[in-house]
């Protein structure tokens, strides 16, 4: 049976490279791997007066990270950090206290930007906060992707054979990287 992994992608744009990386990456992965985008960006703001009766989005979020073997997070950097968006799907998730869908889900994460920095602050900033929420999270390889907006073609499909190569590489770590961490 396939690993089902939830992949959070932390841009909400519509031509978001970081969705398109996410899409590239779920045509690519293994038999052994199900890679489902679950958008985040119609999540209503945190906020903890809304645990008492979480907003039926937030209900359905959570249950869909928690129903999950494992988490591929696939994000941007703004201001050498993760989207808002990103972060606000993170603390729903993980709310209320003592009932996070995060714990003890293996991660991988993916950081991609048109710079030559390929989000690398956004990759370590996130990592931060999986360790705070015991997701154990894959080391190598680390994939930061610079130039994502010359990777692929006008209708989005990935055209760069070395970056294809990398995703299948990548790809068969985390597939191996779940099963060593299983819950």
């Amino acid at each position: 049976m396939a690993h089902d992994v939830v992949v959070i992608v932390g841009s909400t744009r519509k031509a978001s490279i970081n969705l398109k990386i996410a899409r590239a990456l779920a045509a690519l992965a293994p038999a052994s791997m199900a890679l489902d985008i679950v958008p985040i960006g119609g999540l209503p703001l945190y906020n903890q007066d809304l645990e008492a009766a979480p907003p039926p989005e937030w209900v359905a979020f959570k249950a869909r990270v928690k129903k999950a073997a494992a988490v591929l997070f696939v994000t941007p950097e703004y201001n050498r950090s993760v989207p808002a968006a990103l972060k606000n799907a993170i603390d729903m998730a993980s709310r209320p206290y003592g009932d996070s869908a995060w714990n003890g889900k293996p991660a991988a994460i993916v950081s991609a930007s048109p710079g030559a920095i390929s989000g690398f602050g956004a990759n370590h900033h996130l990592r931060q906060s999986l360790v705070f929420l015991n997701m154990p999270t894959m080391a190598q390889p680390e994939a930061y992707i610079g130039h994502a907006d010359k990777l692929f073609d006008d209708s989005g499909k990935l055209i760069n054979e070395g970056t294809e190569t990398f995703f299948r590489t990548f790809l068969a770590a985390f597939d191996k990287w779940i099963a060593a961490n299983a819950a």
